[in-house]
């Protein structure tokens, strides 16, 4: 069988994967560690969480007759790039690095697919399922025993070569494979990088986030209004956050990803602002419908484009955030009329 899984490795790097490993099919090991950060409220509005709890401590509730778990790893690293190349450069945002291209659910679930075909050529009978984060897996528990890296003090799974930069996905398995040694060591140190550049301070403690506060939360899996104490920590942040990974050292030599459906859009690098604001419903499907920010439905986003043009404070936004106080929705003039105040407050204190 080490031969078998020695040939899964090749095939998955075949594939584009850029690691791969296998773990046992046990236990999670950060079962109770889940536990106790959902007891404390940090999940804030993602009741899901608390729902599917128990599904999370065993790969048993994904598939019953589970034997292994395969844990891959797909890049997606890309140079830091400079904003304001389009339009006024005071008003462009940014956008996490990771949904610059194709949704990755998408990209990897096709890899993680022709992976679970080969296997079963492999070996006739095998049942498996492929799995990016949308089903109670605690992936970073299984990648860190499949020997991928180990826990950055921002939760982050990092690994020597690739730095944080990475997606992972994992196959389930009935099938029964030598699993490689777990990640024992931890080479972050006495640093403290990550934890200190939170612009929102959501780190209670190195490997403790408070959800309610990451920047990455508010911005996507928050549906409601964005407390208006955290509003300036967002600074120009649209969707998601790369603060935590960007001074992290082990990013600073982390080759750039290699899979074309994941590069930059030109659209998504330094979007304007002003015409982001500007976006009708039909608008948002058609840009962004095979993207991440779909997760957001426009009235997230234009939430997010509102208190970022607040927090940039540019006059010239005032009239898209005017048009905006009679946004259809709720949730984006309540934004709006926030950003209008703020950058008007700002005005005063510059005469």
């Amino acid at each position: 069988m080490n031969a078998l899984v020695n040939r899964i490795k090749d095939q998955a790097r075949r594939l584009g994967f850029d690691l791969a490993g296998v773990a046992p099919a046990a236990e999670a090991d950060g079962f109770a560690h889940l536990q106790a950060w959902l007891e404390q409220g940090f999940a804030g509005d993602m009741t899901y969480m608390s729902r599917n709890e128990d599904a999370h401590r065993h790969p048993k509730s994904i598939l019953p007759a589970v034997r292994s778990v395969v844990m891959v790893a797909l890049n997606y690293a890309i140079p830091p790039r400079e904003l304001g190349r389009i339009g006024n450069p005071s008003c462009t945002a940014k956008i996490s690095r990771y949904a610059l291209g194709e949704d990755y659910h998408d990209v990897l679930r096709r890899k993680l697919g022709a992976l679970l075909t080969w296997i079963e050529e492999q070996v006739p009978g095998t049942t498996g399922r492929a799995v990016v984060d949308t089903a109670p897996l605690l992936e970073r528990d299984f990648a860190r025993r499949a020997g991928l890296g180990w826990f950055g003090k921002n939760t982050m799974l990092l690994n020597k070569k690739l730095g944080s930069w990475f997606f992972l996905g994992a196959l389930v398995l009935d099938l029964e494979l030598p699993a490689d040694a777990p990640f024992a060591a931890d080479h972050c140190g006495t640093c403290t990088a990550c934890l200190d550049a939170c612009p929102t301070d959501a780190f209670v403690a190195p490997h403790q986030l408070d959800a309610r506060r990451c920047i990455s939360y508010l911005t996507i899996e928050l549906r409601g209004s964005i407390p208006e104490n955290l509003r300036p920590g967002m600074g120009p942040w649209i969707f998601g956050c790369d603060v935590c990974q960007d001074v992290c050292p082990w990013n600073r030599k982390a080759p750039p990803g290699r899979e074309p459906p994941l590069q930059p859009r030109s659209d998504l690098e330094a979007p304007d602002l002003i015409a982001l604001l500007s976006l009708t419903e039909e608008e948002f499907r058609e840009r962004y419908r095979h993207t991440a920010l779909w997760r957001t439905k426009r009235r997230g986003l234009l939430r997010n484009v509102a208190i970022v043009l607040g927090n940039v404070g540019d006059a010239a936004a005032l009239p898209a955030l005017e048009r905006a106080l009679t946004d259809a929705e709720p949730l984006v003039r309540e934004a709006a009329a926030w950003a209008i105040a703020r950058i008007i407050s700002r005005l005063g204190d510059k005469e």
